[in-house]
């Protein structure tokens, strides 16, 4: 066999090794963990069966895969909605969801791929706007947790038209308009006035009751002083003078700043005697 020939049988071969390795690697495809696989077929349309992990095979051109993602993944929604009350608030709904996977051929043939982001948004912000205006807006605050459960159930619920499955739904953020915000801080701020008023006006009362119970004691003792002279004449009040000196002597005595002098008007010559014997 001469060389050309030899060459070219091997230019063939590997033309052949090279269509075939491509009609393999277009005939394979892979699905990753936490993904289904769903196949439409140019003749039969979507197939109902889907392919979940690993490696499968297809009939190129004839058929063609679509992956989805069957983990729970988050999403936010936001929404301005109307309280009962006629006040603007700004929510954030965070939601957990994922599809339902005997479903996802229904899904693809309905919705696509991007099947959440058709979906949630608009139910969310419907859920939103249905929930919130059966409430004040002072009970959003005071009645958040069962807010979010009747969110949660209404969600839950209105998904599962979709074949859609929510594994948790709660509100994140919840927020008042400017006006509403400064009217709350105004009603504050008055009902903070008006308990430090009750306080002053109850001091007041308990001051002047104070000042009452006093004058009746000192108007008691006054009466008892009286009394007690009338009975026994100038002598109780004699007791109380010698008893306030006793006790303004023994007040002085433990002072450092009191000198003791002589009575009379010598007092230099009581100091000196002997000065005084020589003038």
């Amino acid at each position: 066999m001469s060389a050309p020939r030899v060459l070219n049988n091997i230019a063939r071969l590997s033309v052949a090794l090279g269509l075939g390795g491509s009609l393999l690697n277009a005939s394979l495809y892979t699905v990753d963990g936490g993904e289904q696989a769903v196949v439409f077929d140019r003749f039969r349309g979507v197939l109902e069966e889907t392919s979940g992990e690993g490696t499968h095979f297809l009939i190129p051109w004839l058929q063609r895969t679509f992956i989805f993602d069957i983990r729970t993944r988050p999403r936010v929604i936001t929404s301005v909605t109307g309280t009962k009350d006629l006040q603007m608030v700004n929510l954030s709904l965070r939601v957990l969801s994922k599809p339902d996977v005997h479903q996802l051929p229904y899904i693809f043939k309905t919705l696509g791929v991007d099947y959440d982001e058709r979906v949630l948004p608009s139910i969310g912000n419907e859920v939103l706007k249905a929930v919130v205006a059966q409430f004040n807006a002072d009970q959003l605050l005071t009645e958040r947790p069962y807010v979010s459960a009747l969110v949660r159930e209404a969600l839950v619920k209105r998904a599962k038209d979709f074949n859609i499955l929510l594994d948790d739904v709660a509100i994140t953020h919840l927020s008042y308009g400017t006006e509403f915000s400064r009217a709350v801080e105004q009603k504050q701020v008055a009902q903070q006035e008006a308990e430090r008023s009750k306080f002053v006006v109850a001091k007041a009362e308990q001051e002047r009751r104070a000042a009452i119970i006093r004058a009746e004691g000192e108007s008691e003792a006054a009466k008892l002083i009286s009394d007690a002279t009338l009975a026994a004449g100038s002598g109780i009040i004699e007791l109380r003078r010698i008893e306030a000196s006793r006790e303004i002597a023994a007040t002085l005595s433990k002072s450092r700043n009191v000198v003791y002098l002589p009575s009379g008007n010598n007092m230099l010559l009581g100091i000196n005697p002997s000065f005084a014997n020589s003038q």
